[in-house]
């Protein structure tokens, strides 16, 4: 599964890139999804233009000039996003027309080596003429818009997705790919320098798509891997300035976005925090296969039931993720390291799973008449089929009398139910009604 492509929007303080963003991402961007432990900045959102879905990011008025703190983490947020582009976006203002702080903007986008798509906004009237000069900044033909009028906005999205790479089948030889996530010091470097200390051939050290997502394939028992080390996700009230935070988060979105499979490192001898549950829900938002690596386990002070304990204790703090894989290691003395990998491999190989309609079917129809769908209003949910249309993570498709009639709570015994059947540990999986018409 190739990951969505990023586009960043940049450019000068108050030249319209936060209404840009909000035309095209909608209103409530920054509330996702109503999932315990689950956050988003407001600082990127998903979006999709004529079946390109892409992830588009916001970022802070850049002044390269200037000694305030707060402008110095603006353009390094700013540059973060640069970094992880495919595309970016970079708006000036038609109505000061081209001023010095563009050309700075310019020269930085540049060096960038990125497709840069060159926005004049605030043209209500749409002046064209009034583009011309920013031909002298030398990134190609400005177009001219209004996203308070939401004018030029398609041509805009027409041209952004021009760049976008060519959907791909990435090589199998490059191997199954692990994001290590999690909290600071709770020792991911420690876990993947055990990792690669066995007997096993590295292939080689690549730097990943930023400063702090490094990629290491290595083979282990004939099969290839690619580790991707992630920098430690902090609390934001435990930093300086919420623009280290985003970028921060927005490296360890690339690094998960274009995992087959992700490790959530947790330290074991400490209860699970708030933002271990965060990251977790972050990871469980995406749509990723997953294994909770319980670290740190030869700290912990057991008897026969501590694992037990900690299991339930897991149960209860990840419950948003029921399907959740945990395995209890040691990084420093290597308990259990070698659970860690096949771990993974089931997770992703669960992701994968495909069920025919016709067993599929069988199993839906068997939930059905055991359990018969409550009924509202006088009107009770009929199910007609379900097909798979997807996997990675697997989605069902219930084609039913209507949608509504569809309560969260029949949706979850429906879920059980095909997890009780199918063995998707360690994957979430999605569930979609779509109402068909009754012939009857």
């Amino acid at each position: 599964m190739n990951a969505k492509p990023l586009v960043a929007v940049v450019g000068r303080p108050n030249v319209g890139k936060s209404t840009f963003f909000n035309r095209i991402c909608g209103k409530r961007i920054a509330i996702v999804k109503d999932t315990p432990g689950v956050t988003r900045d407001r600082i990127y959102a998903d979006a999709e233009w004529c079946g390109h879905r892409f992830t588009l990011v916001d970022t802070g008025g850049i002044e390269t000039k200037s000694d305030d703190t707060m402008f110095s983490h603006i353009l390094k947020q700013a540059t973060a996003a640069i970094e992880l582009a495919d595309v970016i976006v970079f708006f000036t203002d038609g109505r000061d027309g081209l001023v010095a702080s563009d050309y700075d903007v310019a020269k930085l986008l540049r060096s960038a080596n990125k497709p840069v798509v060159l926005a004049v906004n605030k043209l209500d009237n749409f002046e064209v003429e009034k583009t011309y000069d920013f031909y002298q900044l030398g990134l190609g033909e400005p177009f001219a818009v209004s996203c308070e009028q939401a004018k030029g906005l398609g041509e805009i999205l027409d041209e952004i997705v021009k760049y976008f790479p060519e959907p791909f089948d990435e090589d199998e030889s490059e191997g199954l790919k692990i994001a290590v996530v999690g909290k600071p010091n709770v020792g991911k470097s420690s876990l993947i320098n055990k990792l690669l200390g066995y007997d096993r051939v590295i292939v080689s050290d690549v730097a990943g798509t930023t400063r702090d997502a490094i990629d290491t394939p290595f083979e282990c028992g004939g099969n290839r891997y690619v580790l991707i080390d992630t920098a430690g996700l902090r609390r934001r009230r435990g930093i300086d300035g919420d623009s280290v935070e985003s970028y921060s988060v927005m490296r360890t979105l690339s690094a998960v976005r274009r995992a087959d499979v992700v490790l959530i490192v947790v330290d074991s001898s400490e209860p699970l925090s708030e933002q271990d549950v965060r990251i977790a829900g972050f990871v469980h938002e995406e749509g990723k296969p997953s294994v909770i690596v319980m670290n740190k386990w030869d700290k912990v002070e057991k008897d026969s039931y501590t694992m037990n304990k900690c299991t339930e204790k897991l149960e209860c703090d990840l419950a948003f993720m029921s399907y959740h894989k945990s395995v209890f290691v040691s990084a420093l003395t290597g308990l259990r390291m070698e659970k860690l990998l096949s771990a993974a491999s089931e997770a992703y190989d669960n992701a994968s799973r495909r069920i025919t309609t016709g067993v599929l079917n069988e199993v839906i129809g068997e939930a059905v008449a055991m359990t018969e769908p409550p009924s509202f209003s006088g009107r009770r949910l009929k199910i007609y089929y379900a097909t798979q249309p997807e996997s990675n993570p697997p989605k069902f498709v219930f084609f039913v009398n209507e949608e509504k009639l569809a309560h969260f709570s029949y949706r979850r015994y429906l879920e059980n139910c095909l997890r009780k059947s199918f063995d998707f540990t360690g994957t979430p999986i999605k569930l979609t009604f779509v109402s068909k018409e009754d012939k009857k």
